[in-house]
């Protein structure tokens, strides 16, 4: 079972996201488990304080030290060897469909969620295996990431959803060449619906000619949506072409 321990100073925000589709299911089969920690609880003064003034001046505050570290010792397991600390900041490495395999092959992920202007740095020099940011934008704190990444995390793990192969196939999923993709569009019923068509080639039932589509049409999405992604190291002879002529395959 994958354990995940989320750190935050709003244990409530998980209510929803863990009680709804495949974080449910992952749960009430015994495939995960969360448990939500309130950082307050691992304060000792009455006030129950977890942040402080940055030294140096500036604006905002940091949350301090001394609650996440006793947190973080007191919630990991001593049966466990393959424990995942992840610092949730908006300075951390970017997140990725790789990040989110390796993560699932941990016994432990002990997620704490930034808030304010940041941790204190050492905790992500002491404590920290990693320190992850979901995207180049700023959220109000590091529980809206930590509902992301088990989402993405719990999706790896055996039996939490209907057909295990189907992750293989997600976009930057694929353990081809179009890793480095976003996923080929989807269609389903009726083929026709106000007078726009499916492509006919899908209907075909020419399962070379439907995986040859489904190539280029992936190229092309990733071409207008995310050509960030594209590098030729990933491209075949014909797709270096970088999307020319693929208006007459797609």
């Amino acid at each position: 079972m994958l354990a995940f321990d989320i750190i935050t100073i709003f244990p409530g925000f998980f209510d929803g996201p863990f009680n709804c589709g495949i974080i449910r299911r992952a749960r009430k089969s015994g495939l995960i488990r969360t448990n939500v920690h309130d950082l307050r609880d691992y304060t000792e003064d009455k006030h129950q304080t977890v942040d402080d003034r940055p030294f140096g001046g500036g604006e905002g505050m940091v949350l301090k030290p001394e609650p996440i570290f006793e947190s973080v010792e007191k919630v990991q397991s001593p049966e466990q060897i393959n424990v995942e600390v992840v610092v949730l900041s908006a300075s951390g490495t970017l997140f990725s469909q790789r990040e989110a395999l390796r993560l699932s092959k941990a016994e432990q992920i002990i997620l704490v969620c930034g808030r304010y202007e940041g941790i204190d740095e050492r905790v992500i020099e002491e404590l920290a295996t990693s320190e992850i940011s979901i995207g180049n934008y700023v959220v109000s704190g590091g529980e809206v990431a930590a509902a992301v990444i088990v989402d993405a995390v719990t999706r790896y793990v055996p039996g939490s959803i209907g057909n295990d192969k189907s992750v293989l196939n997600d976009s930057f999923s694929s353990p081809e060449a179009l890793a480095d993709r976003v996923e080929h569009p989807h269609y389903t019923r009726p083929a026709e619906y106000r007078g726009l068509r499916v492509p006919d080639v899908l209907l075909s039932g020419n399962h070379r000619a439907v995986n040859s589509w489904r190539r280029a049409a992936s190229l092309k999405k990733t071409l207008k949506n995310r050509p960030d992604l594209l590098h030729e190291n990933f491209l075949d002879g014909d797709e270096q072409i970088k999307g020319k002529g693929l208006e007459s395959h797609v």
